[in-house]
């Protein structure tokens, strides 16, 4: 089995993407508590995560706390692939000091439409597709992939077979959340436990 799970909440004050804003306190609260439901209910045997601050540090986190539960190493590594939505030349930026204009073009992208010198919603669609297509997520049972929001989401998007939108809430990608990705049946799932 296969088990996403979401970074923990990092500092909102700016654009994410590929931003190297790491957790808040917070975020290392409900990473832990994700990690003890880990350690209690589930069988790891590697953490792969994204190579963004915010979710290495989450996937540190779960490693040191299975550590220290279950007396073994954990293996880590970490992937470019599974990056969040590139955000160009907006990643990083303090969304307060946005000009009016800047807030307006990010308010009005559509699922087509790019982020300057970034991608759109439908280049990552087509980027996880392309994963899924490679067999990226098959051979990996037993294994946590700490990612980001925009990840699951096309995850949940393409194995439900749902047309794409610009929903980032619909499938309840909460920060910390846990997500079971099944590739054993006829048909690939996923779906949110915890």
């Amino acid at each position: 089995m296969i088990y996403l799970m979401r970074h923990g909440l990092d500092d909102e004050k700016f654009i994410g993407g590929y931003s190297d804003v790491d957790l808040i306190p917070e975020g290392v609260v409900g990473v832990v508590d994700s990690a003890y439901y880990i350690r209690d209910n589930l069988k790891i045997d590697r953490i792969i995560t994204s190579d963004i601050k915010r979710s290495v540090t989450s996937a540190k986190l779960v490693q040191d706390i299975l550590k220290r539960n279950w007396h073994r190493d954990i293996p880590l590594e970490t992937s470019s692939l599974i990056r969040e939505l590139d955000k160009g030349t907006f990643t990083g930026r303090e969304k307060e000091k946005l000009t009016e204009e800047e807030k307006k073009f990010i308010m009005g992208l559509g699922i087509n439409d790019s982020y300057p010198n970034g991608e759109s919603m439908q280049d990552m669609y087509n980027r996880v597709k392309k994963l899924i297509d490679d067999g990226y997520f098959f051979d990996k049972d037993n294994t946590l992939i700490v990612t980001h929001r925009g990840i699951i989401n096309m995850l949940y998007f393409i194995l439900n077979d749902e047309p794409l939108s610009m929903n980032k809430t619909k499938f309840l990608v909460t920060h910390a959340s846990i997500h079971e990705l099944d590739f054993s049946g006829d048909r690939a799932k996923i779906r949110k436990i915890h």
